[in-house]
């Protein structure tokens, strides 16, 4: 938390969420992060110290999302981390997300209201 608001971490390739993204969650009294690769998040998610995490499953490469939660959890992440997908549904029925350190998946697009529903209860 900064300033009384809580940061979070959004990891995507996509320019297009990103930028989505910052708005609804400015607009709602967040402070956004945002990077564009696991690499560049990284360094951020260090930096940041975020309450909660957003993660692209599918990056520069196939794994570079659960990668990049595998490192966050390495590093103690204890923050919730939910990874964005377009096969969102597909996976919560296919995989046991919490076995790879997830909170849960959100399936793009993200409605806004569910996203601000959502963290209104991981982020009392």
């Amino acid at each position: 938390m900064q300033n009384g608001k809580h940061v979070i971490l959004v990891l995507d390739d996509d320019a297009d969420i990103l930028e989505s993204l910052r708005v609804v969650l400015e607009a709602n009294n967040y402070i956004v992060v945002t990077a564009r690769s696991a690499e560049e998040g990284l360094p951020l998610y260090k930096s940041a110290k975020p309450d909660l995490l957003i993660v692209d499953l599918m990056m520069e490469e196939i794994d570079a999302g659960t990668s990049f939660v595998k490192e966050a959890r390495a590093l103690g992440n204890t923050a919730p981390v939910y990874v964005l997908s377009s096969v969102g549904d597909n996976l919560n029925m296919a995989t046991d997300f919490s076995a790879l350190g997830l909170t849960g998946v959100l399936q793009k697009p993200i409605s806004s209201s569910l996203l601000l529903s959502l963290l209104k209860t991981k982020l009392k």
